[in-house]
């Protein structure tokens, strides 16, 4: 017996389209496509309420995360581009080891 039907590892999970259609009214209503929607900002609220925070940010991954901790932190060696591992490696380890304490402290608060 030839079957030809393809055999998937994985399919989407989707919702009736007829109840996603009215997310895809409000954003097209919205004209706004990218990161910052009124999506993205609904979603920033509602996660601030559920962990009972002031703030929160949303990132597209977590080397984008990351990377943004390691600006704030001002490593001496982080430069745009580089990877995360290259700053680990570049920096002193006390400096590392500072950035990872000052970063366990702030998780901690």
């Amino acid at each position: 017996m030839n079957n030809n039907k393809p055999v998937y590892v994985t399919q989407p999970f989707l919702p009736p389209l007829e109840e996603f259609a009215p997310y895809l009214e409000r954003i097209w209503n919205s004209k706004i496509l990218a990161n910052n929607g009124p999506f993205h900002k609904e979603l920033e609220a509602a996660l601030c309420e559920h962990l009972g925070v002031e703030h929160i940010s949303l990132f597209a991954n977590g080397t984008l995360a990351l990377v943004t901790a390691l600006q704030v932190l001002w490593l001496p060696a982080f430069e745009p581009g580089l990877s995360i591992l290259d700053v680990l490696m570049w920096n002193p380890p006390e400096v590392v080891a500072n950035a990872a304490r000052t970063l366990a402290s702030i998780h901690s608060t």
